[in-house]
C-alpha cells in the first residue's frame, strides 16, 4: 500500500521569513532531540547563504505529521535564482505563499506566485511577522487577493486559506486573536488543503530531474520527484531530454529520500517520492529518467534565457598567482564548465582560442555569486563590466527591461525619481505606504540599473529597499551616461605610503590604504572630476635633520571606499577590469600602462 504524502514548497521574497519558518517546523514536528543542538537557518547550508542571509539553492527536506511524509522545498527569494524556483515547483503538489505583514507583496512574490497558479498549484497564504510594530496585517490581505485578482487565479485558488504567523516564534493562527501557542494549524492546514500526489504504481517508472549536484562520495546527483510508477535499487534505466533523445541508459546505484536534512539511503521509490539518485554521468535538469518501456519524455519549463553577462579572462596583473593556485585558462574553463552544467541558468561560451570566456546569467547578484564563489575555491582571474543581452527582432534592436519597485522615505522620493529618469526608467505607480514611506514602481533598462544600487543607497542614506524583477524585452531606449568620475592610477608599483594618500585626499576618494600593495595602472582612488589622473602613492615625506614648529603635523587619514564585489563589478567602465583573487579585489585599467591607454583611446 502507497505511503500517504504531501509535497509542498514555500514560496516568497526574500528575507521574508521561509527558511526561519522551515527551521520552526522542523523543530515543531519532533526531527530533532530535545538536546540536540541547531543551527539558525538549517536550510541555507552553502557559507554564502549564511554570510548574506539569502537562500540561494532550492533544498528538500522531509518531517512527519500524523503518519504522513510531508515533503517541503525551500526555495530562493531572490529574482536573480527564479531558474530554481520554476523547475521546483514541478515537484509540489501545492505551495504556501508567505507574505511580510509589513511589506506586504512585494515583485518576487508576484513572479513566484504567477508560475504557481500557472501550474494549477492552490496556495496556501501565510502573512508572517504579524508581530512587528510596523504590521498591516489586514491591508496584506487584501494586497494578496488584489494579486491574485491580476495573476488570473481560477476561483479554486482565489479561496484560499490565510494563517497568521510568526515563523521565528513557532507559532500561527487563524484569526489574530486567537492563541498563539505552535504551527499546529499549518502543518493541519497541510494535510487537508494540500492534495496528495496522484500515484500511478502501475505505469513504467518515470522521474523528472529538478535539481543537480554534485557530492565528493556518489558523484553527480539528481533530485526530482517520480511522476509515475515504482523502481529499486540497481534497476537499469535510461534518460531522454524533452526531444525524446536518448541522452545515456545506466543502472540506479543509489536511491535516496530526505529526512530532515539528511538524504537517507532506500531500496524502492515510487510514484510521488521526492529523490535523489546517483549512478547518471551525463543527465541533466529537466531530463526524464525512466524505464525502458517509457518512450515520452515529460513536460518541464524551459528556463528563461540570461540578460547579463561577463567575461571572464586569466589573471595577468603584475601580482598574478601570489595569492592563487588555480591561475591557468584550462582550469578556470572547467570549473566554469562545470557550474553551466550544474546550473542551468548559466550560459556559457568562449572565445576561438579559448582564453575568454562568456558567462551568462539573470543578474548582478547571480554572476557575483558565481564569482565569489570561485575566489573561495582558490581561483585567480579578471572579470569585465557586467553587460546586458539584446535581442534582434524584425531587424530592431530590443533590451531586457525590469521592474523595479523602491520602498523609501518621502523625504527621499524626488532624488531617486530624478536619478532613475536619468538612467531612462519610467515611472508606473506611485503612493504612500503609511509611517512616511513612499513606494515607486519603475519599469527601467537593465543596463541603466548596472550600479545603481551603490548610489541608490547613498541618496537614501541607506534607509532605502529596492526590488528588481526583469518584466520583458522592449526597443532600445538609446544611450545612457555612465559613471561621471574620473578614477586616480597608480603610476608606479610598491607599498602606498600615508603621506603620499594624505597630500592626495583632496582629489578623491582613496580605495586603498597606507601599506597596500599597489601596481603601475591599478585604480587606487575615484577622482573628483570626469577625467583620469595617474598619482604616485609611493611617494614618502623627505627627512632632514631640521625640525621646525607647525611643519610636521600628524597625518590623519579618511578611510578608505570599501567596495563589495558587486559594488566593484558595477563600478567598473568599459576599459576597466576587476582582478579576483582568493585575498584581494583590485580595479584597474585593461592596459596597465599609459601609453597603451592613450593608443587604446586613439583607435
Amino acid at each position: 500500500m502507497p505511503q500517504e504524502l504531501r509535497n509542498i514548497a514555500i514560496i516568497a521574497h526574500v528575507d521574508h521569513g521561509k527558511t526561519t519558518l522551515i527551521d520552526s517546523i522542523m523543530k515543531q514536528s519532533g526531527m530533532f532531540r530535545d538536546n540536540q543542538s541547531v543551527s539558525e537557518r538549517l536550510m541555507d547550508s552553502g557559507d554564502l547563504e549564511k554570510e548574506r542571509g539569502i537562500t540561494i539553492l532550492a533544498k528538500p527536506t522531509s518531517i512527519r505529521w500524523q503518519d504522513v511524509r510531508i515533503n517541503i522545498i525551500d526555495t530562493p527569494g531572490h529574482a536573480d535564482f527564479g531558474g530554481e524556483v520554476e523547475r521546483v515547483l514541478h515537484m509540489a503538489d501545492g505551495v504556501i505563499l508567505l507574505t511580510d505583514a509589513a511589506e506586504g507583496p512585494m515583485p518576487q512574490t508576484k513572479f513566484v506566485l504567477g508560475k504557481a497558479l500557472a501550474l494549477g498549484l492552490r496556495p496556501i497564504v501565510i502573512i508572517n511577522k504579524v508581530d512587528k510594530p510596523d504590521s498591516r496585517a489586514e491591508e496584506v490581505v487584501d494586497e494578496v487577493f488584489d494579486l491574485f485578482v491580476a495573476l488570473d487565479a481560477n476561483e479554486q485558488q482565489l479561496e484560499f486559506p490565510i494563517l497568521y504567523a510568526s515563523g521565528r516564534d513557532g507559532w500561527c493562527v487563524r484569526e489574530l486573536e486567537d492563541e498563539r501557542t505552535s504551527l499546529e494549524p499549518l502543518l493541519n492546514l497541510i494535510l487537508a488543503h494540500v492534495p496528495p500526489p496522484k500515484q500511478d504504481l502501475e505505469a513504467p517508472f518515470a522521474m523528472l530531474a529538478t535539481l543537480l549536484d554534485s557530492d565528493q562520495f556518489l558523484g553527480r546527483c539528481l533530485t526530482g520527484k517520480v511522476v509515475q510508477g515504482t523502481a529499486k535499487m540497481n534497476e537499469q534505466v535510461r534518460a531522454i531530454d524533452l526531444d525524446g533523445n536518448v541522452i545515456e541508459q545506466g543502472r540506479l546505484t543509489k536511491l535516496m529520500h530526505f529526512e530532515g536534512t539528511n538524504r537517507v539511503p532506500v531500496d524502492r521509490v515510487e510514484a510521488g517520492d521526492i529523490i535523489c539518485i546517483a549512478g547518471l554521468t551525463k543527465t541533466s535538469v529537466a531530463d526524464t529518467i525512466c524505464s525502458a518501456e517509457q518512450k515520452q519524455p515529460l513536460q518541464s519549463t524551459p528556463i528563461d534565457p540570461p540578460t547579463m553577462s561577463v567575461t571572464i579572462t586569466v589573471n595577468d596583473s603584475p601580482f598574478a598567482g601570489q595569492e592563487g593556485k588555480k591561475v591557468t585558462s584550462t582550469m578556470i574553463r572547467q570549473r566554469l564548465l562545470a557550474e553551466a552544467e550544474t546550473n542551468v541558468a548559466i550560459t556559457f561560451s568562449e572565445s576561438e582560442n579559448k582564453d575568454s570566456f562568456e558567462i551568462g546569467g539573470r543578474g548582478e547578484l547571480q554572476l557575483g555569486v558565481l564569482i565569489e564563489t570561485m575566489r573561495r575555491e582558490g581561483f585567480e582571474l579578471t572579470v569585465s563590466r557586467p553587460r546586458v543581452l539584446y535581442k534582434h527582432e524584425d531587424g530592431q534592436r530590443l533590451e531586457p527591461i525590469e521592474e523595479v519597485i523602491i520602498d523609501v522615505d518621502s523625504e527621499y522620493a524626488s532624488t531617486v525619481i530624478d536619478s532613475l529618469n536619468r538612467r531612462k526608467a519610467e515611472m508606473s505607480d506611485m503612493r504612500e505606504v503609511g509611517a512616511g514611506k513612499t513606494r515607486l514602481t519603475f519599469l527601467a533598462p537593465s543596463r541603466g540599473l548596472i550600479g545603481f544600487q551603490s548610489k541608490f543607497l547613498t541618496d537614501t542614506r541607506g534607509t532605502g529597499v529596492i526590488n528588481r524583477l526583469f518584466n520583458s524585452y522592449a526597443a532600445y531606449k538609446g544611450d545612457i551616461s555612465g559613471r561621471r568620475n574620473g578614477v586616480l592610477i597608480s603610476n608606479d608599483t610598491g607599498q602606498a605610503v600615508a603621506y603620499a594618500l594624505f597630500n592626495l585626499q583632496d582629489r578623491g576618494d582613496m580605495f586603498v590604504s597606507h601599506q597596500t600593495p599597489v601596481y603601475q595602472g591599478m585604480i587606487v582612488g575615484e577622482h573628483n572630476r570626469d577625467n583620469d589622473l595617474e598619482v604616485n602613492v609611493l611617494k614618502g615625506k623627505k627627512l632632514t635633520n631640521v625640525r621646525a614648529s607647525g611643519t610636521d603635523d600628524a597625518v590623519s587619514l579618511s578611510p578608505p571606499r570599501n567596495l563589495s564585489l558587486e559594488d566593484m563589478m558595477a563600478y567598473l567602465n568599459q576599459d576597466e577590469l576587476l582582478e579576483v583573487t582568493p585575498l584581494t579585489l583590485r580595479l584597474r585599467k585593461q592596459y596597465l600602462l599609459s601609453h597603451e591607454r592613450k593608443k587604446a583611446a586613439r583607435n
